[in-house]
């Protein structure tokens, strides 16, 4: 078993190892979300956490880690007898984001359900993780189906099996603990809530510190144990403090001015609950327990805001994280109690090992010391982009136009795609149209069809009790149907011809809306450009939506009309995105007048360009955006060579570009 990174020897990140110690002191603040770039000691900081936790005390022999003193009366290991009991370990369980639905809730002999009647149940990570730790690396990539899971479990404290008839209910109450990099996707706002604290993480830019964390790291890798057994007396005492804090917590006292402050600062902010209000008290009062104090003041209270409300404060994925601390500290100053539990007044010079303090951690005296809060990530795609080759001509960029709501967008045809909210398609989830042999293990049993492949053999199975006698090669999968996600990708002419700016500015306004739309819907959405003499990959297919409003903003216009490498460009993206994922459906928006300049025959190699989409079936329309009195109609030819549909630049506006793609689509499918 390797020797986990020491906790004590993580070089600064002090926001971070303050919200893990304040859940090891009090659990119920609701757990952690980390948000930050790749390579930040997220979860090196998260795993060495784990060895800091007070051991429990468990039942013997129970599965599901049941408290001697407080038994589940319902566990499916009980009823216990009293008195047989011993202590572990606190667990930290990893769920991977490819999990299956029995790994993570457990699972059910179905053979042995259906012939003998009886529960055999195979515990999964939530039985695991209960009173313990659940650690999600990249849990903004985990499926939906799993968050529905977890939501379920993080509500009510236990998690429900129910199939085929045959129920088990188990207590799973854990810390849920999270880390994610925000450029590959945001998080579901039901799950995002469910998080008590989070955290923005990122790399220090000081050299000294820098090189600080890589000499630990090599000392690690070099030599495991001996580096844990340097940081064992350290490791030894912020373990004790836990344990003092959490015995010092009952003691502690939230007065009326502290909790005056919390429902002021919460309303200011005017997050969504009183989720915001419940978790901001037990924050408090728990920096309070870890300082050694058994008075909330103010400055817990600060603290408990900037770490309990800026996932909260988001009312969509465009608007950044964070909290205005001006407005913050107005706030508390004029809600500060009389009592002088909000005041702060008392202690002006608090412990700067206390709250405000990385944690309280010992450090040896030549380590560098941590900077606070992280800095503001740069947004993805704000510099080092490649620009296209303009040439004369080239104009500042559009503005997008103001996002709405987007109707929804399908493509036809009955899809296998990942899950998601879009199009039908074949999935593990949703309604049961049907059943086959299982191809693999056995997922979701069909029962009327298992019945039905066993009955005409009972006889010669000398069936002689009321049991069904069922064999392997009995069981049947259901099939069933719901919705899977998709690719829309925009193909953009951002040459400098009349009402270019005009025209990026809806169309930037659209793809913006879709990106809140493919938010909620699990979608993927894509932008590529053609001006000057090349095109490029504005928007790689993507689900972060902060990303791409960063790009979509700086997108320049001006040049002349390439359109044959736009198309081409486009095909590649999707040729790329079907090795990556074969299973996600394409849906391509060509945004055009149809014009092409520059190099030789370049009408002729665009419409080759284009029939390489219609011989692959991929779905598109093309938006017509020639104007005045006489019109070319190239818009129109072009969309015939690609297969698809075109509609006129009079029928685009900011609001109706996604109503007009699936009306594009309908046409599909009525033809």
């Amino acid at each position: 078993m390797s020797t986990p990174f020491p906790f004590t020897a993580v070089v600064g990140q002090d926001d971070l190892r303050l919200a893990l110690l304040l859940n090891a002191v009090s659990p119920a603040v609701g757990g952690v979300l980390v948000r930050g770039e790749k390579g930040t000691a997220k979860s090196t900081a998260v795993r060495a956490l784990s060895a800091l936790m007070p051991e429990v005390d468990v039942v013997s022999g129970c599965r599901f880690s049941c408290d001697p003193h407080s038994p589940d009366p319902g566990c499916p290991d009980g009823p216990h007898e009293p008195g047989a009991s011993g202590s572990r370990p606190a667990r930290m369980v990893e769920l991977p984001v490819g999990a299956s639905e029995d790994r993570l809730v457990g699972a059910l002999d179905i053979e042995r359900a259906l012939a003998e009647g009886v529960k055999a149940f195979e515990p999964g990570l939530l039985a695991d993780a209960h009173r313990g730790i659940l650690y999600v690396d990249e849990v903004n990539l985990l499926h939906d189906h799993l968050v529905d899971l977890l939501l379920d479990a993080a509500a009510m404290g236990a998690s429900y099996v129910e199939r085929e008839g045959v129920s088990v209910r188990h207590a799973s109450k854990f810390l849920l603990v999270g880390t994610m990099n925000p450029e590959e996707g945001e998080l579901r706002p039901q799950l995002l809530d469910r998080f008590g604290l989070t955290v923005e993480v990122s790399a220090s830019r000081e050299p000294d510190q820098r090189v600080e964390v890589v000499r630990r790291r090599l000392a690690h890798d070099d030599d495991p144990a001996g580096f844990a057994a340097r940081w064992a007396d350290e490791e030894a005492a912020v373990r004790a403090r836990i344990v003092a804090a959490r015995e010092l917590l009952p003691s502690v006292r939230l007065g009326d001015g502290a909790l005056r402050q919390i429902a002021a600062t919460c309303a200011a902010f005017e997050v969504d609950g009183m989720r915001a209000d419940i978790v901001m008290a037990r924050t408090a009062t728990a920096l309070a327990a870890w300082a050694g104090r058994t008075d909330v003041l103010a400055e817990d209270v600060r603290q408990a805001a900037l770490l309990a409300l800026p996932h909260r404060r988001r009312r969509n994925p465009f608007d950044a994280p964070g909290l205005d601390e001006d407005k913050l500290d107005e706030t508390l100053e004029e809600f500060g109690g009389p009592d002088g539990d909000g005041g702060g007044d008392d202690d002006p010079d608090p412990d700067p090992d206390g709250p405000g303090g990385p944690g309280g951690q010992p450090e040896p005296d030549d380590a560098p010391q941590g900077d606070g809060d992280a800095a503001a990530r740069p947004e993805a795609g704000e510099s080092g982009e490649p620009q296209p080759s303009g040439g004369a001509g080239e104009q500042s960029p559009a503005r997008a136009a103001e996002p709405f709501r987007a109707k929804v967008l399908s493509v036809p045809g009955l899809g296998e795609g990942a899950a998601g909210r879009r199009s039908r398609a074949r999935t593990e989830h949703g309604r049961t149209t049907g059943a086959r042999r299982p191809q693999g293990a056995l997922t979701k049993l069909h029962l009327a069809a298992t019945v039905q492949a066993a009955a005409p053999h009972q006889r010669a199975r000398g069936r002689s009790s009321p049991g069904l006698v069922v064999r392997r090669d009995d069981l049947r999968q259901a099939t069933r149907e719901g919705r899977e996600g998709n690719l829309v990708l925009f193909v953009v002419d951002a040459s400098g011809s009349m009402a270019a700016r005009q025209r990026m500015s809806a169309v930037k306004g659209a793809v913006l809306s879709l990106l809140l739309d493919a938010y909620q819907r699990r979608d993927k959405v894509g932008l590529v450009t053609f001006r000057g003499s090349a095109a490029d990959v504005a928007l790689p297919p993507t689900s972060s939506v902060d990303a791409a409003a960063a790009r979509l903003e700086s997108l320049p216009t001006g040049g002349r009309t390439p359109l044959a490498a736009g198309l081409l460009r486009a095909h590649e993206v999707l040729r790329v995105e079907r090795l990556r994922d074969p299973a996600r459906r394409a849906l391509v928006v060509v945004v055009t007048d149809g014009r092409a300049t520059g190099g030789p025959e370049p009408v002729a190699l665009a419409g080759r360009a284009a029939r390489l989409f219609a011989a692959e079936g991929v779905a598109s329309v093309v938006v017509d955006c020639e104007s005045g009195p006489v019109r070319l109609g190239l818009a129109g030819r072009l969309a015939g060579e690609l297969g698809g549909t075109a509609v006129t630049l009079d029928e685009l506006r900011a609001d109706s570009i996604a109503g007009l793609v699936k009306d594009v689509q309908g046409n599909r499918r009525a033809a």
